[in-house]
């Protein structure tokens, strides 16, 4: 056995966590596993209990950094409790204003995933191109490939943005949905196709 294996197997992810630190400092964006393992010099499986020993300790000490877990990348980010302080000298974007139409559609998306756009007006039961192609602009939805059926209608998920924005890590972390929201949005949505419906005299 080499000396290069002996260390492979005794690797400790303490050992690390100044390695993963500084690079998600240094790319300040959402950074792989496969990228903190070739920074840190170690495997996958060390360099991602490192980012979680590191972001368990900032969040245990109250840290005004935390580091967050998406879809197997990590990021720096500000804590929420420390929003406020921010705004009074970081100018930050207007964030979009999301229209109940918009909501819905989005939360369809969200839970439905992938999607189409003949699933979504479907359910909402009336047309859904501009609440898509809104969301698609807010960058909380994006197009993950086609449907293998007549016409290959494009399939719509949510994007990286929407789970940190709505602060889950995946899909599996997202609430279930209640009896009464779901009874709501199909109310709506009737409401809507009513609405839509010309009136003769």
């Amino acid at each position: 056995m080499t000396g290069e294996e002996v260390k492979t197997k005794t690797e400790d992810p303490a050992d690390y966590t100044g390695a993963v630190e500084a690079a998600l400092f240094a790319l300040g964006r959402e950074v792989s596993i496969s990228e903190l393992a070739k920074c840190a010099g170690c495997r996958e499986s060390t360099a991602r209990k490192a980012a979680r020993t590191l972001a368990d300790d900032f969040e245990i000490r109250g840290s005004g950094i935390r580091i967050r877990e998406f879809d197997g990348c990590f990021q720096m980010c500000t804590a929420p409790e420390y929003y406020e302080s921010l705004i009074r000298v970081v100018t930050i974007p207007k964030k979009p204003v999301l229209t109940d139409v918009v909501m819905e559609t989005l939360a369809i998306i969200a839970y439905k995933a992938p999607t189409t756009k003949v699933d979504i007006e479907k359910i909402r039961g009336v047309n859904s191109d501009h609440a898509v192609n809104r969301l698609i602009e807010y960058g909380l939805v994006e197009e993950c490939g086609r449907l293998d059926a007549p016409g290959r209608p494009v399939l719509f998920k949510p994007t990286e943005e929407f789970y940190r924005r709505f602060g889950v890590k995946d899909k599996s972390e997202m609430p279930n949905l209640s009896p009464d929201a779901q009874a709501e949005i199909e109310a709506q949505a009737e409401k809507e196709a009513l609405e839509a419906i010309p009136v003769t005299t």
